[in-house]
C-alpha cells in the first residue's frame, strides 16, 4: 500500500475543486493520477494544459506513443489507463499490447512511430538513425517529431509522479507484458 494519498475534492484548493468538477462532469470521475497532480496549486492545470494543446498527430498516434512510453517506463497506472484509452481509440487488445512492445506491424505508419518512441524514450531522446530515418520515411515531418516529444514529456511526467508514489490504479489494470522492451 502506498504511504502517498490522493487527496479527495475537498482537501484540495478551490481552484483545483473546479477542475474536479469539470473532470467529474466530462469523464463520470476524477483519476487517481489526476487528482494527485492537486495536490500543487497549478500543476493539475497546467498538467491537463499540455495534454488538451493542438496537435499535429491524431488521437490514435498520441495513444501509440502513450502506450510505448508508459511500457519503457515501467508505469503501471498510466499502461492500465492508456489500455481503456488505445481500446477507446480504436484499438483491439491485442494490437494494444503488441504496440506497448514497441512494434505495430498492423500498420506501417504506426509501426515506426512505435519504433521512434521506443527508441526515443528508452534512449533519452537519443533516438537510433534508423528509428529516425523510418520515422520520416513513414511520412512524419519534424513538427510531428516536435509534438512526439511533447506528448512522450507528457506521458514521463504522469509516468514519473505514479512510480514515485505508487498511488491505486482506478482502471482496470493493464496485464502484463511476458517481455519487457529496453
Amino acid at each position: 500500500m502506498s504511504k502517498f494519498k490522493v487527496p479527495t475534492r475537498e482537501e484540495v484548493s478551490t481552484n483545483n475543486q473546479a477542475i474536479f468538477d469539470n473532470l467529474q462532469k466530462g469523464l463520470g470521475f476524477v483519476p487517481n493520477l489526476y487528482a494527485y497532480f492537486a495536490k500543487n496549486e497549478t500543476a493539475l492545470g497546467d498538467y491537463l494544459g499540455l495534454q488538451n494543446r493542438k496537435s499535429t498527430l491524431k488521437a490514435k498516434e498520441r495513444e501509440v506513443i502513450n502506450l510505448v512510453t508508459s511500457q519503457v517506463n515501467g508505469c503501471r497506472y498510466c499502461q492500465s489507463a492508456h489500455t481503456v484509452l488505445g481500446g477507446m481509440n480504436g484499438f483491439t487488445p491485442e494490437q494494444i499490447l503488441e504496440i506497448r512492445q514497441g512494434t505495430a506491424a498492423f500498420d506501417s505508419k504506426l509501426d515506426a512511430l512505435a519504433k521512434f518512441t521506443q527508441s526515443t524514450t528508452a534512449n533519452k531522446g537519443n533516438a537510433t538513425q534508423e528509428a529516425k530515418d523510418a520515422f520520416f520515411a513513414a511520412g512524419y515531418t519534424e513538427a510531428n517529431l516536435i509534438d512526439v516529444v511533447m506528448v512522450i514529456g507528457d506521458k514521463i511526467i504522469s509516468n514519473y509522479i505514479h512510480n514515485l508514489t505508487g498511488f491505486p490504479i482506478d482502471f482496470p489494470v493493464a496485464p502484463e507484458l511476458e517481455t519487457v522492451p529496453a
